[in-house]
């Protein structure tokens, strides 16, 4: 068989519900390995909540954080590494008109960013409850481009933060709702989704689009699985997935869905 990339999404994908890899999981991609495929991670997560993920598998190329927006080697200097920003002034004027917009917390995040400031505690798992005197978002501190903005709003304003962003700043930026309970919207440089980084690890790995194999489930997978050979989706997909993917895994992430299609697709021992 032809060498593959395989795409890997992190959360409702490789993660099962308690956001942790199983044992299934990390001895076949493991597998893959071995018999000469390539396992890549591409996730909407920030690098400094997915490097462990990184780690824990003992990959050791290209990991694409921030939905495409950031491509680099965890723990050494890459030649291929980049990074999407957009204009801080988008962040300085959401700081300014938080009240009115119903923001409850706004996140600026890059490869070695994070700063934050919230209103009322929002309990949206990716960030500290806790933050540092030096992670407080504000004029002064935030002195680079963002890479990305997660901003977390009352679930009744979310229609209005978006038009608010689609009227002033579409031409810069993509902004886009998280799936699940949470109403966070999530800003990163326009033009830019998971498979822009895909397209990247193809290129580094000389890898042709038809051997690539992307595994995803929620909206921002949807570029991914579009530009992959094989686009796949989990069974706990949402259903717009599932209708883009060339097929669909029988399990889902809780019950290592992806483990058990990558063994027969890549006909790999059970």
């Amino acid at each position: 068989m032809e060498r593959k990339l395989i795409a890997i999404d992190l959360d409702g994908t490789t993660l099962n519900a308690d956001a942790k890899v199983s044992a299934k999981t990390k001895a076949v991609l493991t597998q893959a390995r071995e018999a000469g495929h390539i396992v890549s991670i591409v996730t909407g997560r920030p690098n400094r909540i997915s490097s462990n993920f990184y780690d824990e598998l003992n990959l050791d190329g290209p990991m694409i954080n921030f939905n495409g927006s950031l491509g680099h080697i965890p723990h050494q200097h890459w030649q291929g590494e980049y990074q999407y920003t957009f204009n801080k002034e988008i962040a300085f004027d959401l700081l300014a008109h938080r009240e009115e917009l119903g923001i409850n917390m706004i996140a600026a995040e890059g490869k070695d960013l994070f700063l934050a400031v919230r209103n009322h505690p929002v309990e949206v798992g990716f960030f500290p409850t806790v933050l540092q005197s030096n992670e407080i978002l504000n004029q002064k501190t935030l002195r680079e481009n963002p890479t990305s903005l997660t901003v977390a709003v009352d679930r009744s304003h979310q229609d209005h933060l978006l038009s608010y962003l689609r009227h002033n700043f579409s031409d810069v930026i993509d902004a886009a709702p998280w799936g699940g309970p949470n109403a966070v919207v999530e800003l990163g440089a326009k033009g830019v989704q998971k498979a822009t980084g895909v397209e990247v690890l193809a290129h580094h790995y000389h890898v042709e689009r038809q051997n690539i194999i992307a595994f995803g489930d929620e909206h921002n997978d949807a570029a991914m699985i579009d530009y992959a050979g094989w686009g796949v989706a989990m069974q706990n997909a949402t259903t717009p997935i599932k209708q883009l993917a060339n097929d669909v895994t029988t399990l889902d992430n809780d019950h290592d869905g992806l483990a058990s299609y990558l063994q027969r697709y890549l006909k790999l021992a059970e």
